[in-house]
């Protein structure tokens, strides 16, 4: 296995945004890079992953396996390749994988397909083919090209370590792909059937999805003298705690309740019944396999709007801590929640201190 996966990350991304580089845009619940670097590293096929970015403080404050190296960037694109291609010539690869940060969609199929094809050929490179009409304007005449014959290029591209490095230290211009490199050389190229999900990120709309839905979860439970209160995972100062099954965590279980009614899975009981094996379960517990479970479908969250309904304790003295916690058992940004605290008027149980209550509203969208 003496494969290298690089990527390209060290672009500045102007035309995506003002002052995000895409690579680290959230998309589909993680970083865009993150997508490349969790495939690479699942297919196994890979002895070492390069990252080439300019963003290197950012990047290295992960913990990243050992296979993962960071170095810095390049101004252009073929800057930044020529740069990991000379880096990795030490450790003598057989073969090596060009990669985008831009394309996080690639699948691991894709990987193998290429690395299969790469046995018998120098060059390996996925295309699709366009969907639209392609004009080509030479000064001020704009010809049609025949869109069975255009090809669109892809990354990953694979090549054969030693061609690519030779082709590569003697280009002197700036090239947009490593297929660019064979083609202007006359060497050939195994062109292999692309992914049409696999498209670059170019723009801000590039990742809005096309599916929205909606869950709302509701929970209260007494308050009682003599137990630790939870809420939003942050242990609260207080004389009271939430009397449950589990630690009473409302603002959990609501928001636990909300996402299973988005994704139209039920409800919490369903999960966490009132067994003995569940007692004084603590609710971040509770929260991450369901989590887990959205995110596999392909899910993310838009947004979270909790209602915490109570006399006492006042939300605004642990609004931040709160929000914090969620933002981390949900990997959401912390401009994603929004945490209101709402009272009763001293009416019912509620306002006369005996209970809490909390509703959430969730919203999230689905990926095609």
């Amino acid at each position: 296995m003496n494969n290298y996966f690089v990527i390209l990350a060290a672009g500045k991304s102007k035309r995506f945004h003002k002052k995000l580089a895409k690579q680290f845009y959230k998309y589909k619940n993680k970083e865009i890079i993150d997508h490349s670097i969790e495939k690479s590293l699942n297919s196994k096929l890979f002895k070492k992953i390069l990252i080439v970015t300019n963003n290197l403080n950012y990047l290295k404050k992960k913990k990243y396996p050992k296979t993962i190296t960071i170095i810095k960037g390049g101004k252009e694109r073929s800057d930044s390749s020529l740069m990991a291609i000379k880096y990795i010539k030490k450790y003598k690869p057989k073969n090596i994988f060009i990669h985008d940060a831009a394309r996080p969609n690639f699948s691991i199929k894709l990987l193998k397909n290429l690395l299969k094809n790469l046995k018998n050929n120098k060059a390996v490179v996925p295309i699709v083919s366009s969907k639209d009409s392609i004009k080509y304007k030479i000064k001020n005449q704009i010809f049609n090209l025949n869109k069975k014959n255009s090809l669109l290029t892809q990354t990953p591209q694979a090549f054969r370590f030693k061609e690519l490095y030779n082709l590569a230290i003697n280009e002197k211009n700036k090239i947009s792909d490593e297929a660019t490199l064979f083609i202007n050389n006359n060497h050939k190229i195994k062109f292999i059937s692309g992914e049409n999900r696999n498209n670059k990120i170019t723009f801000l709309n590039d990742v809005e999805s096309t599916q929205t839905y909606f869950g709302i979860g509701f929970d209260i439970h007494k308050l009682v003298k003599n137990k630790k209160l939870y809420l939003g995972g942050v242990k609260i100062p207080f004389h009271s705690g939430l009397e449950g099954h589990s630690d009473g965590d409302v603002i959990l279980h609501a928001t636990i309740d909300a996402i299973l009614g988005a994704i139209r899975k039920k409800d919490i009981g369903t999960y966490y019944p009132n067994t003995k094996k569940l007692k004084n379960i603590r609710s971040p517990k509770m929260l991450k396999p369901i989590m887990s479970s959205l995110y596999k479908s392909n899910f993310f969250i838009n947004n979270l709007d909790i209602n915490l309904i109570c006399e006492q304790p006042k939300v605004s003295k642990f609004r931040d801590k709160i929000i914090n916690s969620i933002s981390k058992l949900t990997t959401l940004n912390k401009d994603q929640i929004n945490l209101k605290g709402k009272t009763v008027e001293k009416l019912g149980l509620i306002g006369k201190e005996k209970a809490i209550a909390c509703e959430v509203i969730i919203s999230i969208s689905k990926y095609d």
